[in-house]
């Protein structure tokens, strides 16, 4: 019974070194940069308004942001 134990709790300890790694080596975040808007005029209400505007200036989105909205554009780092 004791070896049972023993062999459980190596297997165990094992089977979760194994995930572990393998989950770490297959989540990958990709980073956000932001910048403030140069072209966006007036309070940020819509974030689709922004992205649109972000998008004239190079960027794939953008989003209002503050308490005195501001546009905010964003793109992958």
């Amino acid at each position: 019974m004791r070896s049972f134990l023993r062999f459980f709790a190596t297997a165990y300890v094992v089977m979760m070194l194994f995930f572990s790694t393998v989950k770490l080596g297959m989540v990958a975040e990709a980073r956000t940069c932001e910048s403030k808007s140069h072209r966006f005029k007036g309070i940020c209400v819509r974030k689709a308004n922004c992205a649109a505007v972000c998008q004239t200036e190079g960027f794939h989105g953008g989003h209002c942001r503050g308490i005195r909205r501001r546009c905010y554009c964003t793109r992958h780092c």
